[in-house]
């Protein structure tokens, strides 16, 4: 019988090459998203689309009970809207932390829940550099925070009945949401890091899939850092 994994956002980007990730090792792939047009996994075998939009917090629960049983959770989706601080409109600070952290956190709460009933299983929260430094984008880095802090909750909470929740934290990466970072950002960026360039959506997709699959037991409640040296600790 294949093992379950439920990627959120997992139609484009880094989620979409961390379902192929799962997919080339033969788990049945449930993606999460609100909109599948373009997917290019559309049709293929072990996969299953969901249309869900996560900002509705209150109908996670019932996804969840209506999914059936998950052995890895992908907390992937997100946004950033790269908005100065003192002009961030309220609508969409409240659409940030409700898809960036209010989401993640009842999916680990509901996922785990059956993860414990069954003795075990595995959780990846895709956080960001964002979470660990200044941001410009107050909100998103508060949010990308908040996902690292949570993450080592929960695995304090579900750990000791063997469910492993570890995080990821990329420096920017070659996606669409690299758009919305101004030019000379995205520019200096590029300078302060080893190689000077940004991670590719398949380097962190194999960060994702190792600790949702084979990285050791012992590795629990820890975020891995992917940015080329831009944020050495």
């Amino acid at each position: 019988m294949l093992k379950t994994v439920l990627i959120t956002g997992g139609n484009r980007g880094i989620g979409l090459e961390t379902s192929r990730y799962f997919l080339a090792r033969d788990y049945h792939v449930v993606v999460l998203a609100r909109d599948f047009s373009g997917f290019e996994l559309t049709a293929q075998q072990n996969i299953t689309e969901c249309v869900f939009d996560l900002t509705h917090i209150e109908k996670i629960p019932q996804l969840i009970a209506d999914t059936g049983p998950i052995d890895v959770l992908i907390n992937n989706a997100g946004v950033m809207y790269s908005l100065p601080h003192d002009a961030y409109p309220r609508e969409d600070m409240e659409t940030l932390m409700r898809l960036n952290i209010e989401a993640p956190v009842v999916l680990m709460r509901e996922v785990g829940k059956q993860m414990v009933a069954r003795g075990g299983g595995r959780i990846v929260n895709n956080a960001s550099v964002a979470g660990q430094i200044g941001h410009p984008d107050i909100w998103y880095g508060i949010s990308k925070a908040g996902l690292i802090n949570a993450t080592k909750s929960f695995a304090r909470i579900l750990g000791p009945n063997g469910v492993l929740v570890n995080a990821v934290a990329p420096s920017p990466v070659e996606t669409d949401m690299l758009k919305v970072i101004p030019l000379h950002r995205r520019e200096t960026f590029k300078e302060s890091v080893i190689n000077k360039r940004f991670a590719t959506v398949a380097e962190v997709a194999e960060a994702i899939g190792w600790l949702g699959t084979t990285s050791p037991a012992y590795i629990n409640g820890i975020c891995i850092d992917i940015n080329n040296g831009a944020f050495p600790r």
